[in-house]
């Protein structure tokens, strides 16, 4: 039964991921678009599904607290200043979705939808790096600081996740999209891939020294 809710919590978040994952990396990249037309024509392309994606990041959460409630207790207080900005930044982005497309001048809701991209998606980095590294635990107690998440470590996976988030919204402006915006988009995909490779290679060569266990296997 551990399994299966492991694969169940597995899969939530690699559809999450996935399916959230491009439409924070339109997010991202929304910044960068020339002018409002571009935009609009990126924002309209995530428009019919981008509302249900973050179900599943929803199930990762009830699956790890009903299957795993110790795991929950540790990780909870050890990762809350992360998570909550996380929450923050999404409630952020989802209320920008929505009124920029009513607001007689969208560009502050242009900007909540950029940034409150980019740190959701940066928390959501800093989260995983965070339990790469390890968190200190005494049984089921999380026994640690409110900081410890902060290294340079989870700063690393944090801009790596920007990267790759940002890489999954350029190929679906490639793969939406015409013209000009496309041929943009093709150029945001060259320079994000080289990123995360680049980034996945520092990522590679620093967990060895984040424990001796790791560093031995």
């Amino acid at each position: 039964l551990p399994l299966i809710w492991f694969g169940v919590i597995g899969f939530g978040v690699f559809m999450y991921v996935l399916l959230d994952g491009f439409v924070l990396g339109i997010g991202i990249l929304s910044g960068f678009a020339h002018g409002e037309s571009e935009r609009d024509i990126m924002m309209n392309s995530v428009a019919p599904i981008w509302d249900g994606n973050e179900t599943w990041l929803v199930l990762g959460g009830v699956g790890l607290l009903a299957a795993f409630p110790p795991a929950y207790t540790v990780l909870l207080p050890a990762l809350y200043l992360p998570l909550s900005a996380m929450l923050i930044a999404l409630i952020f982005r989802g209320v920008a979705f929505e009124f920029r497309f009513k607001a007689n001048r969208p560009r502050g809701w242009n900007m909540a939808f950029h940034l409150g991209s980019i740190v959701a998606t940066f928390c959501q980095g800093v989260t995983l790096g965070s339990i790469v590294q390890g968190i200190n635990a005494d049984g089921a107690q999380y026994v640690g600081g409110a900081f410890d998440w902060l290294s340079g470590f989870t700063l690393l996976t944090g801009c790596a996740l920007v990267a790759g988030y940002a890489l999954l919204g350029a190929t679906w402006v490639v793969l939406k999209t015409t013209g000009g915006l496309q041929q943009k988009a093709y150029g945001w995909s060259r320079m994000l891939l080289t990123s995360v490779i680049v980034f996945m290679a520092l990522v590679s060569l620093y967990v060895p020294f984040l424990d001796g266990d790791y560093a031995e296997r």
